[in-house]
């Protein structure tokens, strides 16, 4: 019999391509952001929100990451409870590396009772941790001119339901930017480009850790 190494060595390529290539790929992060207008990047570019600014920080500290932004401007609470199985259904068999969970904001402008804020955020750290999903919940930080009585029952919330559920906690998604003007569109309320820069910056070493755990 002629022995063919023209037919051996592409299967021996493929044998350690699929072998190697495979390790490689399994190496790579899937990140799930979901949230409201502060995280789907309100009238920025789309390369200029916080999951694509995160996604190029972890790639430049050496994590090969990929960062789905699910936010979507105007959602309260009530209205990412109701999308959450459809924003999970975009990471890969539901379950992503790391879920970040951004809401409240648009609760609290809209004066909504913290008790209903609550509950709803409740029931989405319930359903996460259900299915053992890591999850960086991003804290929210009511507005003082909302009086001391609603500021007070608002902010407990977050700090409150990440230690009920066991899940990882940054205490304030806007640090560092909130009420500063030249980091904020006209609004004062939604970040610029830099602002985002900034929030990335703060908590991204954090996320770091999160992942490489």
């Amino acid at each position: 019999m002629t022995f063919k190494p023209k037919i051996i060595l592409p299967f021996l390529a493929f044998f350690f391509l699929s072998a190697f290539g495979g390790e490689s790929r399994a190496e790579e992060k899937f990140v799930l952001a979901m949230g409201d207008s502060l995280m789907a990047g309100y009238n920025l570019p789309p390369d200029a929100s916080f999951p694509a600014q995160l996604e190029n920080w972890l790639n430049q500290n050496g994590l090969e990451v990929t960062v789905l932004n699910s936010g979507v401007s105007g959602d309260t609470t009530t209205a990412g409870r109701s999308r959450l199985d459809w924003a999970l259904s975009g990471a890969p068999n539901g379950n992503p590396d790391l879920f970040i969970i951004e809401f409240g904001g648009n609760d609290m402008l809209r004066g909504i009772d913290p008790a209903i804020t609550r509950a709803n955020m409740d029931a989405i750290l319930k359903s996460l941790t259900d299915k053992n999903i890591n999850v960086l919940l991003m804290g929210m930080l009511a507005a003082p001119n909302m009086g001391t009585e609603y500021e007070a029952e608002f902010n407990a919330i977050f700090p409150d339901l990440a230690e009920k559920y066991g899940v990882h906690f940054y205490p304030f998604y806007l640090e560092g930017v909130a009420n500063i003007r030249e980091l904020n569109l006209e609004d004062g309320i939604h970040p610029n480009e830099q602002g985002i820069g900034i929030m990335v910056e703060n908590s991204g070493p954090m996320i770091l850790r999160l992942l490489q755990d």
